[in-house]
């Protein structure tokens, strides 16, 4: 039965400032390596979980979380694939406001539409401004126009399902000494986006759905990789409470 294990990578300098990230490169806080670990050690007290893979994105504070976690488990070892299709979500012009600051201006409503709708992007930056991706050599092999400037989730949705299916379910999929459990450490939106494809939720129930920080998420899935069991390890309640705090971040 193959296994599948997300997980939002521990809170970043800019989470802990309330300041929409998107594709900029932040590290992780004190509290984030704290998270990153107890992961690592909720996925060690699990029976049965024989992690082979890893998929991260292409940004610090997914590697450094991925990296914490499996020093946890006792598999840094682990095959590492990285890729920017796991990359966050790019905010365009939200990008390092403070996400308070930016309802107080616009309103609830408007920045709810933002953060939340599945359809409906934030403004774009410009080609050339500071939090442009063009130019970083990280994805200097990736064609400029397929670099966004802006997204909303159904974008999202778009460009990680093709790496879904062209890594990660090969991975699952896998049979003999390559079989085992998967871990993809990246980001709320790129995880909402494959927890969107993987369960079939629709495009107006996603947008209620909260990912918290540092808890693994798990998948017992049926050859065919519909889903036989999921949940989050650990307190249930520690994680509802966790999500609830990700809702509480906007006001």
């Amino acid at each position: 039965m193959p296994q599948l294990v997300l997980l939002r990578h521990g809170q970043s300098l800019w989470n802990a400032e309330n300041l929409f990230t998107g594709w900029y490169d932040v590290g992780l806080t004190e509290l984030g390596e704290t998270e990153a670990r107890a992961s690592g050690r909720l996925l060690a007290d699990e029976e049965g979980l024989d992690l082979r893979v890893l998929h991260t994105s292409a940004l610090t504070r997914a590697i450094r979380t991925a990296e914490l976690t499996l020093a946890e488990v006792g598999r840094g070892w682990l095959p590492v694939r990285r890729h920017w299709r796991l990359n966050e979500r790019h905010y365009g012009a939200l990008q390092g406001r403070n996400k308070k600051e930016t309802a107080a201006e616009f309103g609830d409503a408007q920045v709810k539409l933002w953060r939340r709708s599945y359809a409906t992007p934030p403004p774009a930056l410009e080609r050339g401004h500071e939090h442009d991706p063009a130019g970083d050599p990280r994805y200097r092999d990736v064609p400029a126009d397929a670099l966004p400037l802006t997204e909303c989730l159904a974008d999202v949705v778009a460009r990680v399902i093709p790496y879904w299916e062209d890594a990660i379910v090969p991975d699952l999929l896998a049979e003999g000494p390559r079989n085992g459990t998967v871990l993809v450490v990246a980001h709320g939106n790129s995880l909402r986006g494959l927890r969107k494809h993987i369960e079939g939720i629709g495009d107006d129930t996603i947008v209620d759905l909260e990912v918290p920080t540092g808890i693994p998420f798990r998948y017992h899935l049926a050859d065919d990789l519909s889903v036989v069991s999921s949940g989050y390890l650990g307190d249930p309640e520690a994680a509802r409470a966790a999500a609830e705090a990700v809702s509480r971040q906007a006001g």
